[in-house]
C-alpha cells in the first residue's frame, strides 16, 4: 500500500503523470502556502465573528488602535495601511460608523480633509478582540515547534521582502 498523500501531493502526482515535461515541484510550496492561508484565515475569522466583526472591520479598528492616541487616521492612510481601495474603505467605515465604533470628522490640520477616529466603544472592542486574536495566533503557531516557527518566520520575511520593500520607521 502506498504512503498517504496530502491534497497538494495528489495534484502534483496527477500533473507529473499528465505533463512529465513540466517541473511541478513549485506546487509543493505554493500550493501548500495557498491552502494553509485559507485554513489560517478561517481560524482567524472565528475570533473576528465572535466580536461581530468581519476581517476588514477588524483590520480597520486595529489600524486605528495601533496608531496610538488620538486613534485616528485619514481615510486614504487607512486604505493604504489595509491595502484596499478607497471605495472599499468607505464601505467599511460606513458600517463601523453605523455601529458606533468609529466617527468621521474634518481634519483639524487640513480643513478639506477628513479623519476617521475610534470611539470609546470601538477602542474597547478592538482591545478585547485583539487580545483574543493574539491568543488565537499563539494557539495556531504552537502547532509548530518553536525553532521551526522561528525559521519559518525568517524564511517568509526574506521571501516577502522580494515582493514588498521593507521601510524604515522612526521610533
Amino acid at each position: 500500500m502506498s504512503e498517504p498523500l496530502d491534497h497538494v501531493a495528489r495534484i502534483q502526482r496527477e500533473w507529473a503523470r499528465e505533463r512529465p515535461d513540466l517541473d511541478v515541484s513549485p506546487q509543493g510550496v505554493i500550493g501548500r502556502l495557498h491552502r494553509l492561508a485559507g485554513h489560517l484565515t478561517e481560524q482567524l475569522c472565528v475570533v473576528y465573528r465572535r466580536y461581530g466583526l468581519s476581517e476588514g472591520d477588524f483590520d480597520v479598528l486595529a489600524t486605528l488602535r495601533r496608531g496610538g492616541p488620538p486613534f485616528e487616521r485619514a481615510p486614504g492612510e487607512l486604505a493604504a495601511f489595509t491595502m484596499v481601495t478607497t471605495g472599499a474603505m468607505t464601505k467599511r467605515v460606513d458600517r463601523l460608523e453605523r455601529d458606533g465604533l468609529v466617527t468621521r470628522r474634518r481634519s483639524e490640520s487640513d480643513g478639506r480633509g477628513r479623519v476617521v477616529a475610534l470611539t470609546a466603544a470601538g477602542r474597547e472592542l478592538i482591545d478585547r478582540a485583539f487580545a483574543e486574536h493574539m491568543r488565537n495566533e499563539r494557539r495556531l503557531l504552537d502547532e509548530l515547534p518553536p525553532e521551526q516557527a522561528a525559521r519559518l518566520e525568517e524564511i517568509l520575511t526574506g521571501w516577502l521582502a522580494r515582493f514588498e520593500t521593507p521601510v524604515r520607521v522612526r521610533e
